[in-house]
C-alpha cells in the first residue's frame, strides 16, 4: 500500500491565521520532509477560498519538485469541470518534466463548487462538463495530435499539444465521492480510483468499490490496472491519547463550521469517538493503531493500493504536522510493510 498526504494548502491553524508567505513556506517544508521520510505521494487540492492557497495546484507542485527527489506529486483533486483540459495537461506535463517523471493527476467534479461561477460555468452542467472534459484530457494524454469537438470549448482539428509528459502516459486518477455512476465510469475507462471517504464507516463503501471493479472487468481491464486509492482524514501522534488530544478540538471546530455551510449537524465528542473506532473513517491514533486501521480498511474494501491522509482539517500546527509526517514514514509504513 502506497502512503501519502493530501493538503489544501491551509493558511489557518485553528483560530490562528498565518501570512500566506509563511503558510506556503511551511507547506513546502512538509512536502520536503515527506520525501525524506519515504512517503510515496503528496497531493495538493484545488479551492478558490480565502483560507486555502491551492488555487494554482501545479505551481505549488512545481516548487515542491525542485525540493524533492522521489516522492510522487499529484493534484487532489483538479476540478476538471471548470478547467481547460489542454491547459491542465500542459501544466502537469511541465510538472512531469521538472520532477523527472513524478507527476500525476487526480481529477473530479469538485465537492467545493466555487470554481464554477468563477470561471463562467453553470452547476446545471455539473456532470456533462466533467464527462466532456475528461474525454478530451484522456485523448490529449494519449495522442500528440488531437482532433475533437464538444459543447463546452472550441473544437480541435488535428492540433498538437505540447509539451509532452516524460512518462509515456501521465497517470490520471478519477476522484470520486459517493455517486455510483462515478465509480462505474472510472472502471469503464480503466482509470485508477481515488475515493474520498470522509464520514461514517469505511467498509460501507465496499459495494461501490465492487461496482468499480466489475465495470472495469467488463470493459476488459485487468486487476492490476484497476487501482483503488482511499483519501480520508487522519493524524498520527506518539500515542492514541495524544493523537486525540491534538486532533479533536480543531476537527470539531472546523467541521462544525463547514457543516453550517453544507447543512451538516455540529460535531459532538460521541460522534467523533464513533469515527475513530475500529470501523470509523478517521485514521487517528498512535502508529500501531493507525497501521492496524489501514490494514482493516484495505481488507474491508477488497484491497487498497494507496492511502492518503488529509490533515488540513483539524487546526493542527506546523510542528504537529511535521511530527505526524515523520511518524508515518518512520513508524506506520514499516508496520504496514511487515504486516
Amino acid at each position: 500500500m502506497e502512503i501519502g498526504i493530501d493538503s489544501f494548502a491551509s493558511a489557518m491553524y485553528g483560530s490562528k491565521s498565518l501570512s500566506s508567505v509563511d503558510a506556503m513556506e511551511q507547506l513546502l517544508d512538509r512536502i520536503a520532509l515527506a520525501d525524506e521520510a519515504g512517503l510515496d505521494v503528496f497531493g495538493i487540492g484545488e479551492h478558490h477560498k480565502k483560507e486555502y492557497l491551492d488555487s494554482a495546484t501545479a505551481v505549488i507542485l512545481g516548487a515542491a519538485a525542485t525540493r524533492t527527489k522521489r516522492i510522487r506529486l499529484t493534484s487532489a483533486v483538479t476540478v476538471l469541470s471548470a478547467a481547460d483540459p489542454v491547459r491542465i495537461y500542459q501544466s502537469f506535463a511541465t510538472l512531469d518534466l521538472i520532477s523527472k517523471g513524478r507527476a500525476e493527476l487526480v481529477v473530479g467534479r469538485g465537492s467545493s463548487v466555487e470554481a464554477y461561477p468563477l470561471f463562467g460555468f453553470s452547476l446545471n452542467d455539473y456532470d456533462a462538463l466533467f464527462r466532456e472534459k475528461l474525454e478530451l484530457l484522456l485523448k490529449i494524454r494519449d495522442q500528440e495530435f488531437v482532433s475533437w469537438s464538444g459543447k463546452f470549448r472550441a473544437a480541435l482539428d488535428n492540433l498538437p499539444v505540447y509539451p509532452r509528459s516524460l512518462q509515456e502516459k501521465l497517470p490520471v486518477w478519477l476522484g470520486v465521492g459517493g455517486t455510483p455512476e462515478s465509480f462505474a465510469r472510472a472502471g469503464t475507462l480503466g482509470l485508477p480510483l481515488m475515493a474520498a471517504v470522509i464520514g461514517g464507516e469505511t467498509h460501507r463503501f465496499r459495494p461501490l468499490i465492487d461496482l468499480y471493479r466489475e465495470a472495469g472487468y467488463k470493459a476488459g481491464f485487468t486487476p492490476d490496472q484497476l487501482k483503488v486509492g482511499l483519501h480520508s482524514p487522519g493524524y498520527v501522534a506518539l500515542t492514541n491519547e495524544q493523537a486525540v488530544a491534538d486532533y479533536y478540538p480543531g476537527y470539531a471546530e472546523l467541521w462544525t463550521k463547514l457543516g453550517r455551510e453544507r447543512g451538516w449537524p455540529a460535531v459532538t465528542r460521541s460522534q467523533f469517538d464513533t469515527l475513530i473506532a475500529p470501523k470509523g473513517v478517521l485514521v487517528v491514533g498512535g502508529p500501531e493503531q493507525v497501521a492496524e486501521k489501514l490494514l482493516r480498511h484495505s481488507e474491508a474494501l477488497g484491497g487498497v493500493d494507496r492511502f492518503t491522509f488529509q490533515m488540513d482539517n483539524a487546526g493542527l500546527t506546523h510542528a504537529q504536522l511535521m511530527s505526524s509526517i515523520e511518524l508515518i514514514g518512520n513508524k506506520v509504513m514499516p508496520l504496514l510493510q511487515n504486516a
